[in-house]
C-alpha cells in the first residue's frame, strides 16, 4: 500500500493551548486546532523540547495560559482555584475515497466543546453531532464507528445519515502521577502514520491509565474496554487488579489459557538531529518461537513488524506571520499473521474488528509521504494519491 498525502492545515491559536490534553489526530471532532498531534510532532522536532511520544498526554502549558487565551470564547468562568470554558464547535466537511467507495456531501456536524480545571482536576470533552449526505446506496462510516442510516421510504422522503461522537478525559495531577479516565484512542512511539502497538488511527475506546514517574522512569499503565469484533460483548480475563503498575504484563499472561489472553513487545528508537530533522524507527515482536525461527520465518508463531521514518520540519516568519512548515515519510513492513491469534474473535489486538496497532493489518507494506504547512487562518485540505485515493476538505468553527 502506497499513500502520497498532501496536507494544508491552518488555525487561528497554537496547538499548545487548545485543550489540557494533546489528543491523536481524529477522522472526525475536528477543530480550529488541525491535526493536534502532527504539529506536537513538529514542535518536537524544531525545540529542545523533551520528546516523549505517548498519546493522549498532558499539556502543561494550556492551564498557564489559558484564561489569557480563551478570552474570546462565547462561555468563560475563571477563579483561583477553577476554571471554565465552552464553545459552540461544527463545520462542513467533504469527503472521497475510492477505498470507501463513496462520497460524502455535505457532512454538517456541531456540538459543545468544553475545557477545564478545578485544582488538581482537568477536563475536556468535545461532543458532536453529525447529519451526512451520501452518493452510494448502501452508506459506509468514514471512521469505522457506528452510523444511522435514515432511509427515505420511512422518513418522509428525505435520505441521509446520522450519528453522534465525543472524545473526553477527566484527568487527576498527583505531581510524581497522573490518573485519566476517558474516551479516546491510545499513540505510542514515534511515528504518525504506521505506530505498530498503538495507532492513532485506530478505533476509540474507553480507558483508565495511569502515568508514573519516578525520576528517569515513566511507566503508564492503561486499562481498556476493548471489543474485538462489532457483535461480541467483553468477554476473557478483565481483572482490574492487572492494572497496577509494577505488574509485568508479558509475564503474567502466561498464567492465563492461550485463547484468552495475547502479549506483544514494542521497541522504538528516536533522534533528533540540529532541531530540524527527526529520525525514528520501531520493532514490533508479536510473538517469539526462538531467534531461528524469527528469522526464518516459517513459523505462526514468529511473528514481528518494523517501521521507520523521518520528519524534516522548519518555522520562519513572513509579514508578521508564522508559517510552520514540513515533510514526513515512512516505511512500514508487516508480517502475516501479526495482530491474530489461534482463535477467531478471541484475544486479537483489535477494536471493532480493527487493529490497534499499524492499519496495513497482517501481511502489509506500507509507504507514506506526508506534506504539511499551517498558517494563521482555519482551513484544511488534505489529498491522498496513490493505493488508497481520497480527498478531504473541511471548513469549520469555533465560538
Amino acid at each position: 500500500m502506497n499513500r502520497i498525502i498532501i496536507l494544508f492545515a491552518t488555525a487561528l491559536f497554537s496547538i499548545a493551548l487548545a485543550s489540557p490534553t494533546i489528543s491523536p489526530e481524529r477522522n472526525n471532532l475536528k477543530l480550529l486546532e488541525t491535526s493536534p498531534m502532527l504539529f506536537e510532532f513538529h514542535r518536537l522536532t524544531t525545540s529542545a523540547a523533551n520528546q516523549e511520544f505517548h498519546y493522549p498526554q498532558r499539556d502543561s502549558a494550556w492551564r498557564a495560559n489559558a484564561t489569557r487565551r480563551e478570552k474570546n470564547t462565547l462561555m468563560k468562568y475563571g477563579s483561583n482555584r477553577a476554571f471554565l470554558a465552552a464553545s459552540l464547535v461544527g463545520g462542513v466537511d467533504y469527503r472521497g475515497g475510492e477505498t470507501l467507495g463513496d462520497t460524502i456531501w455535505p457532512g454538517i456536524d456541531g456540538g459543545l466543546y468544553l475545557r477545564g480545571y478545578l485544582d488538581s482536576l482537568e477536563f475536556m470533552l468535545d461532543a458532536r453531532i453529525y447529519s451526512e449526505g451520501h452518493s452510494a446506496k448502501n452508506p459506509k462510516s468514514f471512521d469505522g464507528e457506528y452510523i444511522d442510516f435514515q432511509r427515505e421510504d420511512s422518513n418522509d422522503g428525505v435520505e441521509y445519515v446520522s450519528f453522534a461522537r465525543y472524545r473526553g478525559h477527566m484527568s487527576l495531577n498527583m505531581g510524581f502521577a497522573r490518573f485519566d479516565v476517558g474516551r479516546d484512542v491510545m499513540h505510542w512511539g514515534p511515528g504518525y502514520y504506521n505506530n505498530l502497538a498503538l495507532n492513532q488511527f485506530s478505533l476509540p475506546f474507553n480507558s483508565i491509565s495511569l502515568d508514573l514517574q519516578v525520576g528517569p522512569l515513566t511507566v503508564i499503565s492503561v486499562y481498556g474496554d476493548l471489543r474485538v469484533y462489532k457483535g461480541n460483548v467483553n468477554e476473557g480475563n478483565n481483572d482490574v487488579w492487572l492494572f497496577i503498575p509494577i505488574i509485568p504484563l508479558f509475564m503474567e499472561k502466561g498464567n492465563y489459557t492461550e485463547n484468552s489472553n495475547n502479549g506483544a513487545l514494542s521497541f522504538d528508537i528516536n533522534y533528533r538531529l540540529l532541531n530540524l530533522v527527526r529520525f525514528y524507527t520501531e520493532f514490533f515482536l508479536d510473538d517469539l518461537q526462538s531467534p531461528t525461527e524469527l528469522i526464518q520465518n516459517d513459523d505462526v508463531q514468529s511473528k514481528w513488524a518494523w517501521m521507520s521514518g523521518l520528519q524534516l520540519a522548519h518555522n520562519f516568519d513572513f509579514r508578521a506571520h508564522l508559517f510552520e512548515v514540513g515533510t514526513l515519510a515512512e516505511y512500514a513492513r508487516v508480517e502475516p499473521y501479526v495482530y491474530t491469534h489461534f482463535k477467531s474473535n478471541s484475544a486479537q489486538i483489535a477494536h471493532l474488528e480493527v487493529p490497534l496497532g499499524n492499519q496495513g493489518g497482517p501481511n502489509s507494506q506500507t509507504i507514506d509521504w506526508l506534506l504539511y504547512s499551517r498558517v494563521d487562518k482555519q482551513f484544511t485540505l488534505e489529498w491522498t494519491f496513490f493505493d488508497d485515493k481520497k480527498v478531504y476538505t473541511r471548513m469549520g468553527f469555533k465560538w
